[in-house]
């Protein structure tokens, strides 16, 4: 039996944080990982599907052009040549990590790991003791039970299909689905995206998800709310004849299922050791990360708390420093910035309109919807709305939406001054840039009617 002071179970990006922070506080580590390292979001995530949007915007951007003096033809888009380069800088990201790791210290291990007890770790025929052991196994995709859902494919598969499909349909109304469903619809594929809710991204500001909406719409994705799949069948030529809730079909070259992720514990063997998990399977921790077994904690998606990316780096960070560092601390979950790489994106900070009005006795808020000045000799209809959520009691400023380009470069920055407490008389008070979109945080003065 090998021993160590920390065994992390999964090599995602809070799992390598946490190793590489702990081997450098002088703990002796050991990772394991079934598949590759990176995770979710570099080997099958946030990465890759970014290099799609970059892809799928190109045919706007050209079409663009012609306005500012550029003869350009686009003739064909390249499924196979996108696929490939993208695969070849997954690979270089994949060797990235395990070099991190490698450099930090920390012994890299191959294997389904599953827990013997508090402290021991089965990877293969071998058993690894541990004075902590870190579960960072992430989430998997949610497959609902539909007839015929062994003809769809999940966020996991889209990124290796062989070819470009014609025609898609998109199931869901959360990041993924919208975000694939810009991905498609940009490439030239024909793109329906389904959901069964009244309006997508649920729990965005409603401003926000109208908007976004109305924007899809225009760019030729067919959206369908309050509609669900009923079933999914193959016909003659193999492609997928799917069933609606609302009695019509539609057929297409794929379905593509994006309603939701399930945290990822199946193999792990929780129960012998006693760790106690939530209604979704999460793996339920306090502010520390810790389990109810003292031994045992768990950052990232398979708590369920915030499933982002920096979010289980912030926890695997604070785990080490606090464990291993001497320096004890906890990761904030208040006021974390996010983005939805849909087309336009979607990015946000703090509280949306709805939120805040049940949290705060009087909020102000302030909208401003316009056609940036890039698309003003343009015949690109596209237009931009941002937003500021005031709790009018302190001027302090709660809430930032924006739809539109570059919005999640614009929030990053409009996120520090949120998390450090500005007031809307700091935004006020601050000179914009022009000619840019960001300066129209500075200049937003007229409050919305309520």
């Amino acid at each position: 039996m090998s021993n160590y002071d920390l065994v992390v179970i999964g090599g995602g990006s809070g799992g390598v944080r946490a190793a590489r922070i702990a081997a450098g506080h002088g703990a002796k580590v050991a990772i394991c990982e079934e598949f590759r390292y990176g995770g979710t979001c570099v080997i099958r995530g946030c990465v890759p599907k970014k290099m799609m949007v970059y892809a799928a915007h190109f045919s706007e951007d050209f079409e663009d052009s012609r306005h500012y003096g550029w003869n350009t033809t686009v003739n064909s888009f390249d499924w196979s040549r996108l696929i490939k380069n993208k695969d070849t800088e997954i690979d270089r990201l994949n060797g990235i990590y395990e070099n991190l790791l490698s450099n930090a210290g920390v012994e890299i291990l191959y294997g389904t790991a599953s827990l013997i007890d508090a402290n021991t770790v089965m990877l293969g025929d071998k058993k690894l003791n541990a004075d902590k052991i870190l579960i960072a196994t992430g989430g998997s995709p949610f497959m609902p039970k539909v007839a015929g859902i062994e003809h769809a494919i999940s966020s996991n598969e889209v990124f290796h299909l062989e070819q470009q499909p014609s025609s898609a349909i998109i199931v869901g109304g959360g990041y993924i689905a919208v975000e694939f469903a810009g991905i498609f619809n940009g490439i030239g594929t024909e793109t329906t995206l389904l959901y069964r809710g009244p309006q997508i991204l649920r729990g965005f500001d409603n401003d926000i998800r109208n908007h976004l909406s109305a924007e899809i719409v225009k760019k030729g994705i067919d959206l369908k709310l309050g509609t669900d799949v009923e079933s999914i069948r193959l016909d003659s030529d193999g492609r997928k004849v799917v069933t609606l809730s609302n009695g019509s079909t539609k057929t297409v070259d794929c379905v593509l299922y994006a309603t939701g992720r399930n945290p990822n514990v199946k193999s792990l063997k929780l129960e012998n050791a006693g760790v106690e998990l939530g209604k979704k399977g999460e793996v339920k921790v306090d502010k520390y990360s810790r389990t109810n077994v003292a031994s045992i904690f768990a950052v990232g998606d398979v708590t369920d708390r915030i499933a982002l990316t920096p979010v289980a780096t912030m926890e695997g960070h604070a785990f080490a420093d606090t464990f291993f560092g001497n320096n004890e601390r906890f990761a904030d979950h208040t006021n974390v910035p996010s983005a939805v790489f849909s087309q336009p994106p979607v990015s946000s900070i703090g509280l949306s309109a709805e939120q805040a009005r049940e949290e705060f006795d009087k909020v102000d808020t302030y909208t401003s919807e316009f056609r940036i000045l890039k698309h003003t000799i343009t015949d690109n209809t596209e237009r931009t709305l941002m937003k500021l959520i005031v709790n009018a009691d302190t001027d302090v400023v709660i809430g930032a939406h924006m739809v539109g380009p570059d919005a999640a470069e614009i929030m990053q920055g409009i996120a520090i001054a949120i998390k450090a407490g500005a007031t809307k008389a700091d935004f006020d008070a601050t000179v914009g840039i022009h000619p840019s979109t960001a300066e129209e945080f500075c200049t937003m003065r007229t409050k919305d009617a309520n």
